[in-house]
């Protein structure tokens, strides 16, 4: 599956999923460690475990196994790492906080391009 194809895999996961805010970032040209980033808000630690079983499920339904799943026991922000695609699901304080995509906008960069 081709990092685009499988972005679009993601995103329709969390469309699927009434996930809030998605924004998949095109990193490529920034990092060396994936071509994507999607990042999306869940309303509540359920919805952000039920996102995240969306991802997995719809990956895996593909031929697609996430190579790790990381933050589950808090729920408050959990990565999916497909290698291609590297997807954030936080809730919504936490994204807030951390404010991954300034971080990932910042001019030091060559700017990721917005696709969803």
């Amino acid at each position: 599956m081709t990092p685009a194809s499988l972005r679009d895999l993601v995103l329709e996961a969390l469309d699927d999923g009434k996930g809030q805010d998605v924004l998949a970032l095109d990193v490529s040209e920034a990092s060396s460690i994936t071509d994507y980033m999607v990042l999306v808000s869940g309303t509540s630690s359920r919805h952000v475990k039920s996102l995240v079983d969306h991802v997995v499920r719809h990956a895996k339904d593909r031929g697609e196994t996430p190579l790790g799943v990381e933050g589950g026991r808090e729920l408050d922000w959990v990565l999916v790492d497909l290698g291609d695609v590297l997807v954030h699901v936080m809730q919504n304080e936490a994204r807030r906080f951390y404010d991954l995509e300034r971080l990932w906008m910042v001019p030091a960069l060559e700017r990721p391009q917005e696709v969803f």
